[in-house]
């Protein structure tokens, strides 16, 4: 028996609804931000400083997305003189000028602004955006960006009771300008004032946690000169991930991270209820520059007390062991399924090991 069309109707919506409902499910999701980008008094070191503030906030507000997220960033340049980002981790796929490199991403002008399109695909793990021009990153600018993985990625450690971003490095109390004169005039810059932890000195931050629960803290170095050296008093950090790839889960006493590096560890809160000191310290220097600040458990008991834990200071081998100790996690599920099947890397004998070093080349005398 035939029917007639207007019998079809209801099923022909039907099939509407589906394909409609799929098509916005399938489009990976946007996230939008809109930054104004001013300076500021800022005080990191007790003394009254020019920095660069984003939304009014130093360090910069981080961004928390998703694989495959994309990121609409509309920044509003309001310095005196033009102003350039650099999104250090994300791969920019499809759109590499974006990635804040003076000469194939143009700055944005003062007074005018610029709409930054990412998108994170593929990607997950712990990075962190910086300012990439004057210097100006010796006066703030610079935030966090963490990249979780999609509900349907297996991540190869139990869901953490919380976490923490942490973003660090040295720092200098004179203005970013007065830096920038200095390099250009072909010296070396002076030694640090101090180490920032988040944006304050010594004792200036608490990470509050649950006795028994396990807490993941993202670190990054994000200094303009030196290397540091990360440890929590008491406490172990099994780390995790490295910029963005899942890492056998080796546990250190403490942690070297290099200049633009990150980490991140998982920290199980299992000593007894008090407060512990986070120290990070200076590498490879002569004078070693220390900073604090507090791991507080909630049913804390006692404050800190006596000096920080201490670490390495120039023990160069210790450095590259810690390197040699981090390795991919193989049976880890990447930010998608790999179709290309895994590789033995393991299984590949070592030959010969090459150790490279740069320093700064001297270009029409500066």
């Amino acid at each position: 028996m035939k029917r007639g069309w207007r019998s079809w109707l209801p099923l022909m919506a039907m099939v509407m609804m589906f394909l409609h409902v799929n098509f916005i499910h399938g489009e990976d999701p946007y996230r939008f931000y809109t930054w104004n980008v001013t300076y500021g008094d800022i005080y990191p070191l007790g003394v009254k400083q020019q920095g660069i503030l984003i939304n009014g906030q130093f360090p910069g507000p981080p961004i928390q997305c998703v694989t495959n997220d994309n990121l609409i960033i509309n920044v509003f340049n309001n310095l005196d003189d033009s102003f350039l980002i650099s999104w250090n981790g994300v791969e920019q796929r499809r759109n590499s000028w974006q990635d804040g490199v003076y000469g194939t991403n143009c700055p944005i002008p003062p007074g005018k602004n610029f709409t930054y399109v990412l998108q994170v695909k593929d990607q997950i793990g712990s990075f962190h955006y910086f300012p990439s021009l004057a210097f100006h990153k010796a006066a703030g600018g610079f935030g966090s960006i963490n990249i979780a993985s999609r509900s349907v990625i297996p991540v190869p450690f139990p869901p953490p009771a919380g976490e923490f971003t942490i973003l660090t490095g040295d720092w200098f109390k004179q203005n970013h300008s007065d830096l920038k004169a200095i390099l250009d005039g072909g010296h070396d810059l002076p030694f640090p004032d101090g180490i920032l932890i988040n944006g304050r000195g010594s004792n200036g931050y608490t990470f509050t946690v649950d006795q028994g629960k396990i807490y993941r803290f993202r670190i990054s170095n994000v200094g303009l000169t030196t290397s540091v050296n990360f440890r929590i008093q008491g406490h172990k950090m099994m780390v995790v991930e490295v910029e963005g790839t899942h890492t056998v889960q080796n546990t250190y006493d403490s942690l070297d991270i290099h200049l633009g590096q990150s980490y991140s560890v998982l920290l199980t809160a299992d000593q007894p209820a008090q407060d512990y000191y986070i120290a990070v310290s200076t590498r490879f220097t002569s004078q070693v520059l220390t900073a604090t600040s507090t791991l507080r458990y909630s049913n804390s008991a006692g404050s800190v007390s006596g000096p920080p834990p201490g670490g390495p200071t120039i023990e160069i081998d210790w450095s590259f062991n810690q390197a040699r100790s981090l390795r991919r996690n193989l049976s880890a599920s990447g930010p998608r399924p790999n179709p290309q099947g895994s590789y033995h890397y393991g299984l590949i004998n070592t030959t010969r090991t090459i150790r490279l070093a740069n320093s700064a080349p001297i270009i029409n005398g500066k």
